[in-house]
């Protein structure tokens, strides 16, 4: 049995591999590094039923891997690049999504912040990224509605009218302009009426967010000829940010899939180099 552990600067996530199939997915929130390491490691093994004797090796991954010295509890333990780990994960997601032999996936892994990948058979490119993601939705929460709890947040925006907070094109405009409809963003935060309350905020932060991962993620896609994105990481759980995307994916003609684990992508990727 393989173990890959994506530590992160909010949550710690894991899987366990073994024969290639993905036996365990398990997600801790992430203190310091060897805590969170440690904790996941001990967790899989509580839930897989499995003998920590049975863990061949540990592959360590993400922002806090860097602070993890040597092996874990004897277990040979190596560290791999987090954008490779995203593109082998990514790799593995498509492949088991379509039954096939993927040939490039575009991948948007949403943490924190925002990375795409290109990753082919023999080739992981980090083509660039963006700031924005998950970690900038809970700052500007924290001082715009203050609430910090990532659920409550979705709630509220569940409840959101956007038009209160964006400016629209049909606000400015009698009829589309390109191939924008009357009701695509002219500006983000562009409105804010006084009567906006903090649901129609909450909706106002996740869709400026999801709207500039989903246009980079598109111009990407674009760039590199292809039809769809692959959403990976945290940001692929959160539905009211789909709901954004499949809209970008209306008018740009790219789709967005969210395949199972998504949100393992890189914990998988990383359990997966053991094959290279």
């Amino acid at each position: 049995m393989i173990i890959g552990i994506d530590i992160g600067s909010t949550t710690t996530k894991a899987v366990a591999i073994d024969h290639g199939a993905v036996i365990t997915t398990i997600r801790t929130k992430a203190c310091d590094a060897i805590t969170s390491a440690t904790g996941a490691l001990g967790k899989i093994i509580v839930e897989s039923g499995y003998e920590i004797s049975s863990v061949e090796k540990i592959f360590v991954t993400g922002a806090g891997a860097v602070n993890i010295k040597g092996d874990i509890f004897g277990i040979p333990t190596s560290k791999i690049e987090e954008f490779r780990a995203i593109g082998l994960g990514g790799i593995f997601l498509s492949q088991k999504e379509t039954n096939s032999k993927p040939g490039s996936v575009i991948i948007a892994n949403i943490g924190t912040g925002t990375s795409i990948i290109e990753a082919t058979g023999d080739k992981i490119t980090h083509l660039g990224g963006t700031g924005v993601g998950g970690g900038t939705i809970t700052g500007l929460s924290k001082e715009l509605l203050n609430a910090t709890d990532f659920d409550h947040i979705l709630e509220l925006a569940k409840k959101g009218d956007i038009s209160k907070v964006d400016l629209l094109i049909e606000d400015i405009s009698d009829s589309k302009i390109s191939f924008l409809s009357g009701k695509s963003t002219a500006a983000n935060f562009g409105k804010m009426l006084d009567s906006a309350c903090k649901e129609d905020l909450a909706l106002g932060i996740i869709t400026l967010v999801f709207q500039v991962i989903g246009v980079i993620a598109v111009f990407a896609a674009k760039s590199r000829g292809a039809s769809s994105v692959m959403v990976t990481g945290n940001g692929s759980k959160n539905m009211v940010g789909r709901i954004i995307l499949n809209n970008i994916s209306d008018l740009y003609g790219i789709t967005f899939n969210f395949p199972q684990d998504a949100e393992y992508a890189t914990a998988i990727g990383a359990a997966l180099s053991a094959c290279e």
